[in-house]
């Protein structure tokens, strides 16, 4: 069984071009994704995973931060589906895959 991970945290805004919306894993909580993490890498040392928010599951990666943090995208069909707003806490739940 892979290991399953929830916390909560804010969706932001990157301030980058595009309109890409994130969730940072917690710091404690990317230490150990990284711990349990020791397969092969996909593009930008990303993360495959299963991401369930509220009644929506769907799989994507993560992406290591130079702060040693993990960001999760967030699509907008997600965004609208769940209700999602932008500075407010958001259960999230992932697992590895």
């Amino acid at each position: 069984m892979e290991p399953t991970f929830t916390f909560k945290s804010k969706m932001w805004l990157w301030q980058g071009k595009g309109a890409w919306h994130f969730i940072t894993v917690p710091l404690n909580l990317s230490k150990k994704i990284k711990g349990f993490h020791e397969g092969p890498r996909k593009g930008f040392g990303s993360i495959p995973v299963a991401v369930t928010i509220g009644k929506t599951t769907w799989k994507t990666s993560i992406f290591p931060t130079k702060e040693g943090t993990y960001v999760l995208p967030i699509k907008k069909d997600i965004r609208k589906k769940e209700n999602l707003e932008l500075n407010k806490n958001i259960e999230v739940n992932i697992t590895l895959q």
